[in-house]
């Protein structure tokens, strides 16, 4: 398996009960990725985390400070102003967000071959990162 660049909503569905199919297909990726040590987020990806899981899925602040820890074993990107000015092309020349644009640099900057988000469009190649969305069935 390649190198693999987790977004924000993967995580946050692994939490979430309301769509059981994609509380079921989180866990299994994050599992996946656990065993092959091939996982990768950002430190955006962890700020996104808590904030969503807190505020959209009410979940208790202590109970997403535990999960946040269980992701220690991925790798971290650290988000900095080299990869924000990254971003900053990356969002100017796809004319994507700036926050998916981050997600893309930090994935690029960890050499990742693939990235798992429903966010942008699956098959899309953005320096050399491919768009998977592992909800989406062919």
């Amino acid at each position: 398996m390649a190198k693999v660049f987790i977004d924000t909503n993967i995580l946050v569905y692994s939490l979430d009960k309301h769509d059981l199919n994609k509380l079921k297909t989180s866990r299994d990726l994050l599992k996946t990725v656990r065993t092959k040590h091939e996982g990768v987020i950002s430190t955006q990806v962890l700020q996104e985390f808590y904030v969503a899981s807190t505020k959209k899925l009410k979940a208790d602040p202590i109970v997403v400070k535990e999960v946040l820890k269980s992701f220690e074993h991925l790798e971290i990107v650290l988000i900095d102003p080299q990869l924000i000015m990254n971003a900053i092309d990356i969002n100017m020349q796809n004319k994507i967000s700036f926050w998916d644009a981050l997600i893309i640099a930090a994935a690029a900057h960890a050499n990742c071959e693939l990235l798992w988000t429903e966010d942008l469009n699956p098959g899309q190649i953005i320096r050399g990162v491919e768009v998977i969305n592992p909800y989406q069935t062919e």
